[in-house]
């Protein structure tokens, strides 16, 4: 029985569904799917240009599954681009991040929508003491992998 999918964290949902080449009725058309965490990929990688290792955090996934997703999401454009077909942008294994954030000094914890800055200060006390959750808990790419795998969290920065 092969292993659950990990849900990959996205920083934002594409606006638009579908892609396709101009023209030509969408019924006429074959129709190529890519997954909303493909398509992070090839962001991450190609518009924001960070190396693998630093996009696989931001999904929080490893640098290997993140090579996976984005050969298959090179081998679906390129398809779609070569043979006339049109793109789907829907579905995959994924998650916005939480954005919650809390005070260290009086420990106030509130939301910020997804794609939203780190707040500067606290709104209840004004201290720029500000963490994310993530942090407090360990947060993204911070686990330690060993020779058998999952080895622990690292705990919160310091």
């Amino acid at each position: 029985m092969p292993r659950p999918r990990k849900n990959r964290w996205v920083n934002w949902e594409p606006g638009a569904s579908y892609f396709k080449p101009q023209g030509i009725p969408l019924r006429d058309l074959g129709e190529i799917n890519l997954t909303v965490d493909e398509l992070e990929a090839v962001r991450l990688a190609h518009l924001e240009g960070l190396y693998q290792e630093q996009a696989a955090q931001q999904m929080n996934i490893s640098r290997q599954t993140f090579g996976r997703i984005l050969e298959s999401a090179h081998r679906k454009i390129a398809q779609a681009l070569v043979n006339g077909d049109a793109l789907r942008i829907e579905g995959g294994s994924y998650a916005l991040p939480e954005a919650i954030f809390y005070c260290r000094e009086c420990d106030y914890n509130w939301e910020v929508s997804p794609g939203f800055p780190r707040p500067p200060d606290c709104p209840q006390c004004g201290s720029g003491y500000v963490n994310s959750m993530l942090d407090r808990c360990g947060g993204r790419g911070r686990r330690r992998r060993g020779r058998r795998g999952h080895r622990g969290w690292g705990g919160p920065p310091r």
